[in-house]
């Protein structure tokens, strides 16, 4: 399983120490030691399980968005926005036990990236949208229009996007990541075919979560 660069510093906190209680707990063979490993090894493992970045397969079908994130669908609403116009947006919760790496909704170019400070409200709280700090970012399509927005959570207090101004993309490509719970928010024009509702289930880079209209 791939792992995502981000987990690095992670594992080197908590791996090398692991290392160190297992020789420890192998040449003493006491009840601290066996636990301090322990403990060390399910947080090297869980951090490990955080940061998996799993491949994905895009689907083809034309002028698809795809879903930025794993999780669980948490609003579907129409909205105005100043960049696209009447919209619809529709927003993921992505929890502590699901990937976090983040992937780009479709191809086109990226014309905006715009960290906006914020608080840290509960990401599944549809305030959260406007008021948490996050990082918007403004994708010019072949069909149309279309922002993502990642938003930092209670938890989450870091934000990696990876994108630069006047950069290419394709649907499905990695982008970034937020660590330990967050939401993406999606903005398609309000034209656009939603596939999905309120509750669903969905994977990054493979979940066709609309359909834009040319």
């Amino acid at each position: 399983m791939r792992i995502a660069r981000e987990a690095r510093p992670f594992l080197l906190v908590t791996g090398l120490p692991a290392l160190v209680a297992v020789y420890w707990a192998v040449q003493t063979a006491g009840l601290a030691a066996n636990l301090l490993t322990i403990l060390l090894l399910v947080l090297t493992g869980f951090i490990a399980f955080f940061f998996r970045d799993p491949e994905r397969v895009s689907p083809p079908e034309p002028n698809a968005i795809l879903a930025s994130g794993d999780g669980r669908i948490v609003a579907v609403e129409p909205i105005e926005d100043p960049w696209v116009g009447d919209a619809v947006k529709v927003s993921v919760f992505l929890s502590i036990f699901n990937v976090h790496v983040n992937r780009m909704p479709c191809a086109g170019r990226v014309e905006r990236v715009e960290h906006v400070p914020g608080q840290f409200k509960l990401a599944f709280v549809d305030k959260a949208s406007e008021d948490n700090e996050r990082t918007e970012i403004a994708v010019e399509g072949a069909a149309g229009r279309v922002i993502v927005k990642q938003i930092a959570g209670l938890i989450a207090r870091r934000i990696v996007c990876r994108l630069v101004p006047e950069q290419r993309v394709e649907a499905g490509e990695r982008f970034g990541l937020i660590r330990f719970g967050s939401r993406i928010d999606h903005i398609l024009p309000a034209s656009a075919e939603i596939r999905v509702a309120i509750k669903d289930r969905v994977l990054g880079g493979e979940t066709v979560i609309g359909v834009l209209t040319t």
